[in-house]
């Protein structure tokens, strides 16, 4: 079973309040996006295991993807030994770069198993396993754009986004998200006013007007090449740009296709900085789920 792996971009992110456990309750905007990992799952031999050959996608029990697979098979109540299960992962979503590759490959292993066990358990009970694993996993589950609340596990789909493409450029270094929540500042952070009618109003979002990210002042604070790409983005003729996540990548959104083109090929030129051209995935796409090749 072959399985696709969106990658996922934030275009708007607000921190609401630190709680007690350490986690942080936001409200955001999250859509998925073209851009894939792709995951190969082979149910033989003993034990679970996961192979990759990115130098930072650890492949012992730290992986997200075994993770999941464990999750699942604990609550389908396997029972020792654990049927075998290898995972082969491709890597093309930038690792640590606010994208949600992980989270996605976690997602994508939980829907895969649950296909091919004749799906013992609904969506709801997937998100729920999902939450367990990380906050961005259930939004993967869900597979379409939606506005997430809490901590990222309330999820309500969101219908009114236009479709666009977005030029993603990953500078080249990686970004911890919890050091950038640690540094996060709540008083300093300061929305615009956006009332939750204009995510569900049945006209079209106006995506440019609605960009915000809380993160973004204090991940460019140390690295301040985001305001650099931001600025290449704009100059390039995007409609608007934002950083994703904690970052490090940053998106420019196009309406028009030509012109992302050639604001890719015009930022090229930066040898450092890895590009991706992809578009956003709606609700009807349905792009995002695993797909059995």
């Amino acid at each position: 079973m072959k399985l696709l792996c969106p990658a996922k971009i934030n275009l708007f992110l607000h921190v609401t309040g630190r709680r007690a456990d350490g986690y942080h309750d936001l409200v955001t905007l999250m859509c998925p996006v073209g851009l894939y990992d792709t995951l190969a799952l082979r149910f033989q031999g003993t034990g679970i295991r996961v192979r990759c050959t990115h130098p930072d996608v650890p492949e012992d029990a730290s992986n997200l993807a075994i993770r999941a697979a464990r999750l699942f098979y604990d609550r389908l109540q396997c029972g020792p030994p654990e049927p075998g299960l290898e995972i082969d992962i491709q890597k093309r979503i930038p690792v640590a770069g606010g994208l949600g590759g992980g989270s996605s490959n976690a997602a994508a292993v939980l829907l895969g198993l649950n296909r091919h066990f004749n799906r013992p358990f609904s969506l709801p009970v997937l998100q729920e396993m999902a939450l367990a694993l990380g906050a961005d996993v259930p939004f993967f589950i869900l597979g379409t754009p939606a506005l997430a609340t809490g901590v990222g596990e309330v999820l309500t789909p969101i219908d009114s986004l236009p479709k666009f493409h977005v030029l993603l450029v990953n500078p080249g270094f990686r970004v911890s998200t919890a050091a950038v929540f640690k540094k996060l500042n709540l008083a300093l952070t300061n929305p615009p006013k956006i009332s939750k009618e204009i995510f569900f109003g049945a006209r079209k979002l106006d995506l440019v007007g609605t960009l915000w990210n809380d993160l973004e002042t204090v991940t460019s604070c140390e690295f301040p090449e985001i305001h650099g790409i931001k600025a290449a983005l704009l100059a390039n003729g995007a409609d608007g740009a934002l950083m994703t996540g904690s970052g490090p990548t940053v998106f420019g959104l196009f309406y028009d296709w030509q012109t992302a083109r050639k604001a890719e090929k015009a930022l090229s030129a930066k040898a450092t900085w890895r590009l991706f051209l992809a578009e956003s995935i709606d609700a009807t796409g349905s792009a995002s789920n695993p797909v059995q090749v």
